[in-house]
């Protein structure tokens, strides 16, 4: 509220001044207005005074409020007379809104009845031209022909506008160097406007390098003297000093740098909507190279893991050294890439959500961001992971490598069956064939050519070297003396264990080996570290086949056969069985099982003419070279061979090896059976040349035992070679093995009884001799006509003590046959039974020799 201006002081002070706009004012109270009006009615000079010593006096207020009221109203009047100018106004809108209605109705009405009048025209043109004859009246064509034009003009329009405003850019751009048109169509935002920007931007670089050439091929500032010179006579002329090329592709930048900056903004804010108006509009502008570098290279994945890049691999020394350790079960994946592997899982799945959502060619952008999680994550661990373990060992190497692989293509199989862009469906096709590439390209320096069967040969090869080492130190310190062919073989053997060995020790004093995997190596063979590799003591035990070791030698190859299968291609796994065949064939038919089956050959040869009883101990040695040999065959034939199939060449090499390595290793177990046989034989018939000539003719005074000590100890020496024997072999090859000894012994005797003379004391000692042997041979195994031929040789016997009545039966049915050899027939020639009958004392009586007479 203002007070007077004047500056001249009044007897009476007038009153306060006010307008409307005093009343309008929102913040208006009527209480604050009176006492506005009571405190201006006191005087400046009275309100000093204390209220308690001034008397009340009510005519300044009076005259205030008189002065208010009159103002008041005036105000009053001026409000009725504005009052009233409105309501006019109001009438006169009504009316004339009443009329506007009034023809717009009758215009709708009018709008109606022509639309109606089309529609049936149209629809009875469409019913003429569905008329079998084909006729019709044109009405539906000709709408639809006006249509079309309509449309068709539409778009020449457009383009018309559209090539107006490229000319004025290019225009503005060619002479001034300002691109002022563009950038303000890019300040009245949209998606619209931006991709338009975009476009026009594209065809201005298009017209400028058809245009101005010579800016583009110097791509710099063209020079004053060239400033006019252009294409087809159009040119930079009139002195311009600015560079079209150079406006152009700022304006590009800039434009660009704008829509990333509203892509990332919009991407901390998830609008979803906008980044893919945004990514539309630089797909327009360059294929979405920048924008999708952009999402890529920021993402926080990135950030985060390329500051674990240096970050050691987590595993404990326990798990490398179980790593190590062919005995142990692989112990999996290694726990940083396992985690990094399952944080891709879970990125990938997130991602690929917001990847559909953000940008509408989403398959270019997820398999953008596959390969950069693949090429950079995984394969930066993957390399430590794998440069780890390859300080440890070979094996390490591999059953990591292995894990690995396992463990990263499960990832691609659950992003597969997940969907990603296309959850709850599986992949695409172009996506699982990204994820599938990626994968075999993580791993192909590790598999390319012959790089990883050679490792997996390797690391067999020295752990075989380490279990056979004091297996290959025994049979190689031990002397071979000539003896024909198989010493030749035996010979060559040697030379093989003594290089396996020298090889064995050269490798382990060799500086490419790692501290661990030398620890497993010696830990394997059974050696100290400090040990002098070549004073080791060995023993027996060392020397002879062990089937556990066979079982392990088979175990870590199956592992390998596993990792190959695995790792491999199909059409590759055949060629790399076949290397692992020739490996084992090497290593377990020829170092292990032919070594022992050498040395038992030569045990045997060596007593071949002992002149002391001989040693049989190399006949325990054959039952576990025969079963290793069984098991491998097995194992070759189930499992490398069968996975050979897929070729047949291969196969059929496969078959012939393993049928030639297993024919060898037959052959020496039968050249050791065949000697062992010459050695009981030959010791028998050595046995029985001690024999004396008086042992069948005791006298009286001198019978000790009816058992002679050259029977007994041939007995003795039998029932051994039968228990060493029965360790070695059974079923059918031990009936075949000792029905070759009892016939052989069966010779033997027969030829030996007709040497000696007896008398009736002595036939009771030849049949209790006879009997013995008899009894001996029949705890074999044996062949059923060897088993008859054992108990003719007891009737033999009793030849030497019947009467000429009981020899006269016997003669019936013992003698009559008509070939040579007892097993095959079963009875005496005549010849044999005179013979036998003969050396008895009483050979000369009437009774025995009417027996012979009537053969």
């Amino acid at each position: 509220m203002e007070r007077s201006s004047s500056g001249a002081k009044t007897l009476f002070p007038k009153g306060p001044d006010f307008t409307l706009d005093n009343f309008s004012n929102q913040d208006f109270v009527v209480r604050d207005f009176v006492d506005s009006l009571a405190d201006s009615a006191i005087p400046e000079s009275r309100r000093s005074v204390p209220a308690a010593s001034a008397a009340f006096d009510p005519k300044p207020l009076i005259r205030t409020f008189e002065n208010a009221q009159a103002q008041l109203a005036s105000l009053g009047e001026e409000l009725q007379t504005k009052e009233t100018e409105l309501l006019t106004q109001v009438r006169r809108a009504e009316i004339q809104h009443d009329q506007t209605l009034d023809t717009l109705g009758k215009k709708l009405d009018q709008s109606m009845s022509s639309f109606e009048a089309l529609d049936i025209t149209l629809q009875s043109g469409s019913a003429d031209m569905n008329e079998p004859n084909g006729r019709s009246d044109g009405g539906g064509n000709v709408a639809v022909q006006i249509g079309e034009k309509l449309e068709d003009l539409d778009k020449k329009r457009q383009r018309a506008l559209d090539a107006i405003f490229l000319i004025q850019c290019w225009n503005e751009v060619s002479e001034t160097g300002n691109l002022n048109l563009l950038t303000d169509m890019q300040r009245l935002g949209g998606s619209e406007n931006k991709i338009r920007c975009a476009v026009i931007a594209r065809q201005l670089m298009r017209i400028s390098q058809r245009l101005e050439p010579s800016s583009w091929h110097q791509g710099g500032r063209q020079p004053a003297d060239a400033a006019g010179q252009g294409a087809n006579g159009h040119g930079q002329g009139n002195g311009k000093t600015h560079n079209t090329r150079e406006a152009l592709e700022k304006f590009c930048e800039t434009l660009e740098q704008d829509l990333l900056q509203q892509f990332n903004g919009s991407y901390k804010k998830q609008n979803f909507e906008d980044m893919r108006e945004c990514a539309r509009v630089l797909h327009d502008f360059n294929n979405g190279a920048s924008v999708i570098a952009t999402f890529v290279n920021q993402h926080q994945f990135f950030i985060d893991r390329d500051q674990l890049t240096n970050d050691e691999v987590t595993a404990d020394g326990e798990t490398w050294d179980q790593l190590a350790d062919p005995d142990a079960e692989p112990p999996g994946v290694e726990p940083s890439l396992q985690s990094l592997v399952d944080e891709v899982k879970i990125v990938m799945q997130e991602e690929s959500f917001i990847i559909k959502r953000a940008f509408p060619y989403y398959e270019i952008v997820l398999t953008k961001f596959i390969q950069r999680v693949f090429q950079q994550s995984v394969q930066q661990r993957l390399e430590m992971v794998l440069d780890k373990a390859d300080t440890i060992s070979s094996l390490a190497f591999l059953r990591s490598l292995h894990a690995s692989r396992a463990y990263i293509s499960s990832l691609v199989e659950d992003l597969k069956t997940h969907g990603l862009t296309e959850h709850p469906e599986p992949c695409s096709a172009q996506i699982s064939q990204t994820l599938d590439q990626q994968m075999e390209e993580l791993f192909v320096p590790y598999l390319v050519g012959n790089s990883y069967i050679e490792r997996e040969k390797k690391s067999l090869e020295e752990m075989y070297s380490s279990l056979l080492f004091k297996f290959t130190i025994y049979h190689s310190r031990k002397k071979r003396g000539p003896a024909g062919f198989m010493a030749s073989l035996a010979q060559q053997g040697s030379q093989l264990m003594s290089s396996a060995k020298d090889a064995y020790i050269e490798k382990l004093d060799s500086s490419e080996l790692t501290p661990t995997q030398k620890a497993i190596m010696l830990r394997v063979a059974g050696i100290k570290d400090k040990e002098n590799k070549n004073e080791i003591e060995v023993s027996e035990e060392d020397g002879t086949l062990s089937i556990a070791n066979a079982k392990r030698m088979l175990k870590w190859l199956a592992e390998s056969v596993q990792r190959t299968l695995e790792l491999g291609t199909p059409i590759e796994t055949p060629k790399d069985v076949n290397i692992l065949l020739q490996l084992l064939l090497a290593s377990m038919g020829e170092v292990y099982i032919q070594t022992a089956l050498d040395a038992a050959h030569y045990a045997a040869t060596m007593v071949e003419n002992s002149k002391t009883e001989p040693d049989l101990s190399h006949l325990p040695a054959l039952r576990p070279a025969i079963t290793i040999t069984a098991i491998m065959d097995r194992f070759i034939t189930t499992v490398l061979i069968r996975l050979a199939e897929p070729s047949a060449t291969v196969r059929r090499n496969m078959e012939a090896q393993k049928k030639m390595a297993v024919d060898a290793i037959e052959k020496k177990t039968n050249m050791v059976i065949r000697v062992s046989v010459d050695v009981i034989a030959n010791w028998v018939a050595k046995s029985l040349g001690t024999q004396k000539k008086q042992d069948f003719r005791p006298r009286d005074g001198d019978l000790e035992s009816l058992q002679t000590q050259t029977c007994q100890g041939i007995c003795t020496f039998l029932s051994r070679a039968h228990r060493q024997a029965s360790a070695a072999i059974d079923g059918p090859n031990a009936e075949k093995f000792f029905s070759e000894i009892a016939l052989a012994v069966l010779k033997l005797l027969l030829d030996h009884f007709k040497k000696f003379q007896v008398n009736a004391t002595g036939g009771l000692m030849v049949t209790q001799d006879i009997a013995k042997y008899a009894a001996t041979m029949r705890d074999w195994p044996l062949l059923k006509d060897v088993a008859a031929a054992v108990e003719l040789l007891t009737e033999i016997g009793s030849l030497f003590i019947v009467g000429p009545e009981a020899l006269r039966e016997k003669a019936r049915t013992l003698a009559g046959a008509a070939g040579t050899g007892v097993a095959a027939r079963g009875k005496l020639t005549k010849a044999e039974f005179r013979a036998f009958v003969q050396r008895r004392d009483d050979s000369g009586t009437v009774g025995i020799q009417g027996v012979l007479a009537g053969l």
